[in-house]
């Protein structure tokens, strides 16, 4: 069964739509068989991988009315399937908020699938609604990316909350899967400041790896190519890379 994984922070701007194509863009490199599903109403996971939402999207398979299969959309990189979404997931908050076991659509959209991945990969709004409480429903862990910013562990205590009172009432097997430590300037004493403080305030749930602020990461999404694609060499590729291979490793049976 293939491990499902959101990535979330509901403080915009942390690097968590580049953190979702990018690692499982590079998971899928590395030969695992990866889903990422768009659960953001901005699409930009969507749009950053080439990719142009059809008539069938997310919000279709969340609402019921088609199979998540049916969504699918292929990309550039061999191995990486997209599930597409768009502004139509806007209204979604709204129409499963009426429905019965509304926590638990994403869960039994993604059932079926995970036997086809060996990663499945959510990419959740900058919010702590119902789309990401469904994410958290649904997955086995939580990565967690964090801004090298004064203010880097500000709204996390909040997320940590919902991840609890996820864990307590609707699933009890969530775990934390890591805290990627994002666009860090290594060399400003505020960056390494940061690194510290979030490394005590989390200790050995920080991954290694950490992404350095790359101009080419901001590039990548506008040509529709994940980073290792657009630009293989740079160092937010190298980043991306080495996290697919630290979650592929802790993830090993």
């Amino acid at each position: 069964m293939g491990k499902i994984i959101c990535v979330a922070n509901q403080k915009g701007g942390v690097g968590k739509t580049t953190t979702a194509v990018n690692l499982a863009a590079c998971l899928a490199e590395a030969g695992k068989n990866t889903l990422l599903i768009d659960l953001d109403p901005q699409g930009n996971a969507t749009s950053g991988l080439g990719v142009r939402a059809g008539k069938k999207t997310v919000y279709e398979g969340l609402l019921g009315e088609c199979p998540l299969e049916s969504t699918l959309e292929k990309t550039k990189q061999k191995k990486l399937t997209v599930a597409p979404a768009d502004i139509r997931l806007a209204g979604a908050e709204l129409e499963l908020a009426g429905m019965d076991r509304r926590e638990y659509r994403a869960r039994a959209a993604l059932e079926p699938l995970r036997n086809q991945y060996h990663f499945l990969i959510i990419d959740c709004p900058p919010s702590l609604g119902l789309l990401t409480v469904n994410a958290l429903t649904a997955a086995q862990s939580v990565l967690i990316p964090i801004q090298c910013e004064y203010y880097a562990l500000e709204g996390v205590t909040a997320l940590m909350n919902t991840v609890q009172r996820v864990k307590r009432a609707l699933n009890p097997g969530l775990e934390i899967e890591g805290v990627l430590l994002t666009m860090l300037d290594g060399r400003t004493n505020l960056g390494l400041q940061v690194v510290a403080e979030v490394k005590k305030h989390f200790r050995q749930q920080v991954f290694k790896t950490t992404v350095p602020r790359n101009v080419r990461l901001g590039e990548a999404p506008s040509h529709g190519l994940p980073i290792h694609l657009y630009d293989s060499r740079s160092a937010g590729a190298e980043a991306y890379k080495a996290l697919a291979k630290e979650i592929i490793h802790n993830n090993q049976a």
